[in-house]
């Protein structure tokens, strides 16, 4: 492998549920030797990827990576509007909102709004989820032919019903879960994409399974699709379905 490619498995060790690395836990994450791993986190120290916490021997991401996640927000115009929408929808009701990416079976969140209401979602920016077993991962996965589906989840035992799920999903222009990926959290998740750059995002609203009633979930469901359905037709979305709210 590449000093490239081995950097980028190191940067995928980091995510909601790992902020900080060492050596020894490189080497014993990516079955690499210790010497090795101690070389190319110092290579990535000195390049600005990698930065040690105090005078700890603990790494986390660099300030380099803090200016390149903001370079790509911005240069990504379906991004910036779906931030806006979904900004707004968080500050009207105070549940924690997200714009999220697919890559290949799993979607990450590139954008998050924390809520402000008493009881709220904690954000969990960077964690990674199964695609097929959440409201943005299904949103998303909607927007492909189903023979593409087919070929992603192809030998998976579950790939009928989730066959059955994107339809409906097709169905109502967006993507419900309950306690699904979080126990006592719902979400809802609505994809749209910008035909220029063939990207396509998912803007989701997740909140307390407890304390949202079938009007509050109508009420945030139509705030979110009203949202999507100007971006879409700003940047000429027409494989876009309107949600059914």
């Amino acid at each position: 492998m590449t000093i490239l490619q081995n950097a980028a498995d190191v940067l995928r060790l980091f995510g909601a549920g790992c902020t900080e690395l060492t050596v020894s836990e490189v080497t014993t994450r990516l079955d690499m030797p210790k010497a090795n791993a101690s070389r190319l986190m110092k290579a990535m120290r000195e390049a600005g990827i990698l930065e040690t916490i105090g005078d700890t021997r603990r790494h986390r991401p660099g300030r380099l990576m803090l200016d390149l996640s903001a370079a790509f927000r911005r240069s990504s115009g379906v991004i910036g509007k779906a931030s806006e929408v979904v900004a707004g929808v968080t500050q009207r009701f105070g549940h924690t909102g997200y714009v999220t990416l697919r890559e290949g079976l799993e979607v990450t969140a590139v954008a998050d709004f924390p809520g402000t209401n008493a009881l709220r979602v904690v954000s969990n920016i960077g964690r990674r989820l199964p695609a097929a077993k959440s409201a943005t991962g299904r949103s998303l996965l909607a927007r492909l032919p189903e023979a593409e589906v087919r070929a992603l989840y192809a030998g998976q035992a579950d790939l009928d019903v989730l066959l059955v799920n994107l339809a409906a999903v097709r169905r109502q222009g967006y993507a419900y879960s309950s306690q699904e990926a979080t126990p006592g959290v719902d979400s809802i998740a609505i994809a749209v994409a910008d035909p220029a750059t063939d990207e396509a995002v998912s803007l989701c609203i997740v909140y307390p399974h407890a304390v949202v009633d079938k009007a509050g979930h109508a009420e945030m469901l139509d705030a979110l699709a009203s949202g999507a359905a100007r971006i879409a037709e700003e940047l000429g979305d027409t494989a876009f379905v309107t949600p059914k709210t």
